[in-house]
């Protein structure tokens, strides 16, 4: 419903006075109006006690891992052996579990100016008592509008930030998207040399394995004030709302709740330094295009040597041409809640990684190869993210029994272990139809499209998974990529898939059939398994029979 609290936002942002009193005339001539809804009759209602509310944070690495900070040792973050771990490891100069990132990020979440306001307010307080941050924490602050920084200097609160290394980095993704940057040269050979765990804690909205920094092994979603806290902690193995952050000048510690603003503080401050004005002089310039008198081609200039920007291969070379969905090998057997960010990842291009190694060869320096995101117009440096992740679990890949971590694959039928860009080649020179088998809830994540597009340019034609994040299902069939799901109770262990088999799709496709997922196993013994197409609709077959959408749009273009 509309109400006052919307009204008085439309205008705190500079919305026009006509389009303020439309709004409201609408939402009460409608019926949308909040007091015309205090009679509505619902047919679920949810009951939430607000008084239950407390501090939280999620992690680690799921967003859905909700962490209360007053349960951090009943948890296992902060226990006492962990927090005298890290004590005696502290010695050693970077303690274990240590914060090595610390960042104010996210257009979602920095868009809110009180939790803005929130983290400034606990910075100034840290500064008048003496806190500085930890050394090895790296510190950022990159909030989603021009308007944050003109707030903050109304309230004279953005030096507080800066003067604790919260200084303004961009207005774009950064460190939620994996791009936070490199270390301190000597804090990451000390993160290798001692195999440390290592954290990041920002407040982004997704936490995934490998997502934030490759140095990062688990990263903690929390509000922008508890960032702040956490840069001046320096480590998870630490009781943020019982242990001291510090010492004073009197030698008194300075605990959070020392720290922490009063809502009315916040109020305060948002209600005199957060003026209309300041959104109309970021957001009326933004449409000013009278202005603009450069004239540009109709036709881009592609160049041949760029690695941000190539022609794309969709329309033509293997993805222009028929699937067989026959004698498909696995690429990959993967298990429950593969994400977006295990397909395709984000963050930081390492020098080994294969797509570093491209780079490399292309003649970039290491220091301008920058993050996977940055070059996805690429598709020869791009196809080189698929499956990248380091965190990545390849069922086929095993050692003594055991699998290995990485960004590895097992090539068949031979058998031998490689790279999974190196194996990704292999198939693609010998021209071999692949399939992804997989467990529940693949694709969850971010709605990155080259999580699709990087299979199909391997040449997977099927992905068999328990179960589809919708938005990724779409984006593989959008891509011609086949989607199929096991019945309930049939999955990769009771079939028994090793990956040497090889799989055949059998029956004709149309939007939620039945079809046969026929295995053939190395022996010989043939498994016919039901599985259902996960095309949802007749368009999504038409689409996924012409190869993709961008060739069913070519192919209706060309027709008219």
């Amino acid at each position: 419903y509309i109400d006052e609290q919307t009204i008085n936002y439309l205008k705190l942002t500079g919305r026009d006075e006509e389009q303020v009193t439309l709004v409201e005339n609408y939402a009460k001539q409608t019926g949308l109006w909040a007091n015309d809804l205090q009679t509505a009759v619902y047919e679920r209602v949810l009951e939430f006690d607000l008084s239950s509310v407390t501090r939280n944070m999620a992690g680690p690495s799921n967003p859905h891992r909700r962490l209360p900070t007053a349960e951090l040792a009943t948890r296992g973050i902060a226990d006492a052996e962990k927090l005298n771990a890290d004590k005696l490891s502290a010695n050693q100069n970077l303690p274990d579990g240590a914060v090595i990132i610390a960042a104010i990020t996210s257009c979602t979440n920095t868009s809110n100016p009180r939790n803005v306001v929130a983290a400034a307010l606990v910075a100034k307080k840290a500064n008048q008592v003496g806190l500085i941050r930890k050394p090895w924490v790296k510190t950022s602050f990159a909030p989603g509008s021009k308007v944050a920084k003109l707030y903050l200097e109304e309230a004279g609160l953005l030096t507080e930030l800066e003067q604790l290394g919260f200084g303004i980095v961009g207005y774009a993704c950064t460190t939620c998207n994996g791009m936070s940057g490199a270390l301190e040269p000597a804090i990451q050979q000390e993160i290798i040399e001692r195999d440390l765990y290592t954290t990041a804690v920002l407040s982004g909205n997704r936490n995934f394995d490998g997502r934030i920094h490759p140095y990062a092994k688990q990263a903690f979603l929390a509000s922008p004030p508890l960032v702040v806290a956490y840069a001046l902690a320096g480590t998870m193995r630490f009781d943020i709302e019982r242990d001291a952050l510090g010492i004073n000048s009197q030698g008194e510690p300075i605990y959070l709740s020392d720290l922490w603003p009063s809502d009315e503080e916040i109020d305060a401050v948002v209600k005199t330094s957060v003026k209309p004005e300041q959104f109309k002089q970021v957001y009326i310039q933004m449409f000013k295009l009278d202005d603009d008198q450069h004239a540009t081609k109709p036709l881009y200039d592609w160049r041949e040597m760029s690695t941000y920007i190539r022609r794309p291969p969709y329309w033509q070379g293997a993805l222009a041409g028929e699937r067989t969905l026959s004698a498909m090998r696995p690429l990959a057997i993967l298990g429950d809640n593969i994400t977006t960010d295990h397909l395709s990842p984000s963050n930081a291009i390492l020098p080994t990684s294969a797509a570093g190694e491209y780079l490399a060869q292309m003649g970039l320096p290491e220091e301008d190869f920058n993050s996977y995101a940055t070059h996805r117009g690429d598709h020869l440096t791009a196809q080189r993210a698929t499956f990248a992740n380091p965190k990545l679990f390849n069922e086929m890949v095993k050692d003594n029994g055991e699998m290995v971590q990485g960004s590895l694959a097992r090539v068949e039928p031979e058998g031998q272990v490689m790279r999974m860009w190196e194996a990704i080649e292999t198939y693609m020179q010998r021209k071999q139809p692949l399939i992804v088998i997989a467990g529940a809830d693949y694709g969850q994540g971010s709605s990155r499209d080259w999580a699709a597009k990087g299979v199909r340019l391997a040449g997977v034609e099927v992905i068999a998974a328990e179960g589809f994040e919708r938005i990724h299902r779409t984006n593989l069939v959008g891509m011609g990529v086949l989607p199929l799901q096991f019945k309930a109770g049939t999955n990769r262990h009771t079939l028994a898939l090793d990956g040497s088999e090889l799989y055949d799709v059998v029956g004709e496709i149309a939007a939620g059939v039945d079809l046969a997922l026929v295995i053939t196993r190395t022996n010989g013994e043939k498994l016919d398994v039901a599985v259902t197409c996960r095309l949802d609709t007749a368009d999504e077959v038409h689409v996924y029979q012409a190869g993709g959408v961008l060739q069913r749009f070519a192919q209706d273009f060309l027709a008219e």
